[in-house]
């Protein structure tokens, strides 16, 4: 295992964003300083070959001018806040709201947008690691208490283990997660509508016209939203349900199983037929969310300039449900000081 560093780009301000490399004898990860993201994830087909199986840009000048969250960290809260607006023990909080009338992954300057510090490590199996810190300062877009976060990523073999942490000096809430956006054929080399996807999950969130979850989930079977079985990401894109409507595709949190959420489990498989790359998502978390690229719209040149169409790329994102603030039924997301946030997602890749 190597762990080598570089300077990436520097921001306007002078600030360097440094660019840190982790590869092994199968997997070669760069991460960046920006954002706390994954800027490329070299992984083999079924003959070795290596390809960047993620979506992302060359130069941090197009990740600075765009918001497509691109292997960006995104919270303090990922997914969707309704009006922007909680309560945490009857005191009333607004945050920045940035997605119509509500809040999205943390606002307009979250997690994503933000410069985090590097720390590589080393591991009890004598590989490497990188560990991305921040502090959010106390009313960052809105949201109460000073909150010190940190994830980690390590490579073993063909897996990627990324670990949050997070405490809070005042009750606040948290939801984080990863938004890298896959493609197993290589980053905008075609769409990933054939990909196969499994979902462990029997259940999903229903949203409303702006992608917040109406309350109560609703059974996946019998409609577009059951991945129970392995099927392609495109069979049912366009079935013209009222829920692929709104949404524009699948952007949808499915609910894993109560077994799956209380330890670290595999949640997702995705296969991928012509290169042979797999991918399987291992969580801790109560849902993921399945988007299909939906708002890609061919405008972006990603890498190797190359447009980003459509469903040229999948998000499998491990989270805490959109909305949990204004919904108690839901899992609690609220952080209290004393308290630890944990949490464990692996991606783990092979070939069929």
């Amino acid at each position: 295992m190597t762990v080598r560093g570089e300077v990436f780009g520097r921001l306007g301000d002078g600030r360097v964003v440094e660019r840190h490399r982790l590869s092994n004898e199968t997997v070669d990860l760069s991460l960046i300083t920006w954002g706390a993201a994954v800027q490329s994830l070299l992984v083999p087909d079924r003959d070795g070959n290596l390809a960047d199986a993620v979506l992302g840009f060359d130069d941090l000048e197009s990740y600075v001018a765009h918001t497509e969250y691109f292997g960006a960290v995104v919270g303090r809260f990922a997914n969707r806040i309704a009006g922007g607006r909680f309560e945490i023990d009857g005191e009333a909080f607004q945050i920045e709201v940035n997605d119509g009338s509500n809040a999205l992954h943390g606002g307009q300057v979250g997690f994503d947008r933000h410069l985090w510090d590097a720390h590589p490590l080393g591991t009890d199996d004598g590989g490497g690691a990188l560990r991305l810190s921040r502090v959010s300062a106390a009313g960052e877009m809105g949201f109460p208490g000073s909150l010190a976060v940190s994830v980690t990523y390590r490579l073993r073999g063909l897996d990627l283990e990324i670990t949050y942490e997070a405490t809070t000096d005042r009750p606040t809430v948290l939801n984080l997660t990863n938004h890298t956006y896959f493609n197993l054929a290589g980053a905008g080399s075609r769409s990933v509508e054939t990909h196969e996807l499994t979902i462990a999950a029997g259940s999903y969130l229903p949203v409303d016209a702006g992608a917040i979850p109406l309350g109560p989930a609703e059974p996946v079977e019998g409609t577009p939203m059951d991945f129970r079985d392995a099927k392609p990401i495109g069979r049912d894109l366009r079935a013209g349900t009222e829920q692929l409507r709104l949404a524009g595709g699948y952007d949808h949190t499915w609910i894993l199983t109560r077994e799956i959420a209380a330890r670290v489990t595999k949640a997702a498989m995705v296969d991928e037929a012509s290169s042979g790359r797999t991918l399987e998502v291992w969580t801790d978390q109560p849902g993921v969310q399945f988007y299909s690229g939906n708002f890609l719209d061919g405008t972006l040149s990603g890498k190797g300039a190359r447009a980003y169409r459509q469903s040229d790329g999948f998000c499998l994102e491990t989270q805490h449900f959109p909305d949990s603030p204004n919904q108690p039924s839901y899992p609690s997301t609220v952080l209290r000081p004393g308290d630890r946030f944990t949490s464990t997602t692996i991606w783990r890749f092979g070939t069929s």
